[in-house]
């Protein structure tokens, strides 16, 4: 009988994945030791060898070369079927796997990569996701090092292959330098924050014209980590020397701004686990019974400290990914999800990180090409948190006015137009009746009333009018 990939208590039911590839394996015993058959393997066969394959190869290392000699044999799909169950492993038992069999995933994705298998960037995403943000746990930041070393070591092949997958990259590591930078003194991160940056930075300074495909969250992620001097060169050329990016028509940050980011990358930082228990949240508990499932998913997720930077990554994931349910209105609004996690912030950094990522997109918005749900959850916040909460209201308020006046000095003007667009299209979308409700309403502190009344009159853009 073979062993097994994953722990298990022994209360716990034998997960169907692992009991399917072991029955594999235990069924093509004959066909995994050599001298091999070179006979063609019936339709049906086919599958249940690279199974089989597969699971060797994670449970038993010592045996890993002879059988991916095997697997390089047979292989008529261009991979397709084993690259797909080694990625389906890392969505569905990475983080119950025991050590040894996480480190020969590691070994058969190097692998796939070399081989260019059909599906090797959806399994390079798919453990890209098993990175976790305010994560310092040894297992973690060996997962970091594994997954930066592999874009580093495997550059051409991935810029001749798939070069979009340079940004995936990207996108994870600039977001978990942020954390890892919190560390100062950790020897552990010393080699693993140099390794992280040295591959940001060439992306950035060697293929720029990809990194415009992140959209204008490049920018947010690379505000964090302007303390770092080589990030800090990278900022000062994005704000007055764009021609180093050798990029035709980047001229200015303001064409990062106006591109909407797509949402791959907000999936990125959130774990498949994590992302069905967001949506079953957001699908199926009714509002007002969701304390309980609220409790469970902290205990799961966020019962660390260092967890906490992970609420700025969820609020994007809601905003940006998610929809609202269109079950009916019983069930719990994303707004609602969002005001508990904005409540869940106990550092004042985390608080204006994740208010920043929660009105980000109001900042640049253009109703040709953005879409108007990621600011429902924000509007609908303010104006349902009035009657019992004002002071959550007023905070946000205060917040985005502030913003406004202070995110970008220089290009106040391109933020303005933004925000107003984004109340034009709230109105025009039905999300809200009126902007009475924040513009003269007394729970609001008359000094912000006064200045979002100013802000609504502001007569240089198109949809002034229309606003008043």
């Amino acid at each position: 009988m073979a062993g097994s990939l994953i722990r298990r208590a022994t209360h716990d039911a034998e997960n169907p994945l692992e009991a399917s590839l072991r029955e594999a394996f235990n069924h093509q015993q004959g066909n995994l030791r050599p001298p091999f058959s070179l006979k063609s393997l019936a339709q049906e066969q086919y599958p249940r060898l690279n199974d089989a394959i597969l699971f060797g190869i994670l449970l038993e290392p010592r045996s890993a070369k002879t059988r991916i000699k095997l697997l390089h044999a047979i292989i008529s799909d261009g991979y397709c079927h084993f690259t797909s169950m080694v990625t389906r492993i890392v969505d569905e038992l990475y983080s119950k796997l025991v050590d040894s069999a996480k480190i020969q995933l590691i070994w058969v994705t190097r692998e796939m990569v070399d081989v260019v298998s059909a599906g090797f960037d959806g399994l390079l995403v798919a453990l890209l996701r098993q990175i976790l943000g305010g994560d310092f746990s040894q297992g973690n930041l060996w997962l970091c090092s594994e997954m930066v070393g592999i874009f580093l070591q495997k550059w051409d092949r991935l810029v001749e292959e798939n070069p979009l997958i340079l940004t995936y990259g990207l996108y994870v590591f600039l977001r978990i330098l942020a954390d890892h930078g919190s560390l100062l003194g950790d020897s552990r991160l010393c080699m693993l924050k140099k390794l992280e940056t040295e591959f940001c930075i060439r992306v950035l300074r060697e293929r720029f014209d990809l990194c415009l495909k992140i959209g204008r969250d490049l920018v947010r992620l690379l505000q964090d980590l302007v303390h770092i001097a080589e990030f800090k060169s990278i900022w000062k050329d994005l704000l007055f020397n764009p021609g180093e990016f050798r990029v035709n028509d980047f001229k200015s940050i303001v064409k990062i701004y106006r591109l909407k980011t797509p949402s791959l990358y907000f999936s990125l930082r959130i774990t498949p686990e994590m992302e069905r228990n967001l949506r079953f949240l957001l699908t199926n508990v009714k509002f007002g019974n969701q304390k309980r499932y609220q409790a469970w998913f902290v205990k799961k997720f966020l019962s660390c400290s260092e967890r906490e930077t992970l609420l700025v990554d969820i609020v994007r994931f809601i905003c940006c990914t998610c929809r609202s349910s269109s079950e009916g209105a019983d069930i719990l609004p994303r707004w609602a999800v969002i005001g508990w996690l904005l409540m869940s912030c106990r550092k004042s950094y985390i608080e204006a990180n994740f208010k920043l990522a929660l009105f980000y997109d109001w900042l640049f918005f253009c109703e040709e090409g953005d879409d108007v749900m990621r600011a429902e959850p924000a509007i609908l916040l303010m104006a349902n948190s009035i009657p019992k909460y004002s002071d959550i209201t007023n905070a946000l308020l205060e917040f985005l006015l502030i913003l406004i006046d202070n995110y970008d000095a220089e290009r106040k003007d391109v933020i303005v137009s933004g925000v107003l667009s984004v109340f034009h299209a709230l109105l025009m979308k039905g999300v809200i009746d009126s902007l009475d409700v924040l513009a003269h309403s007394d729970a609001l502190s008359p000094v912000l009333r006064e200045m979002l009344r100013k802000l609504l009159s502001f007569t240089e853009t198109s949809h002034t009018k229309e606003l008043q």
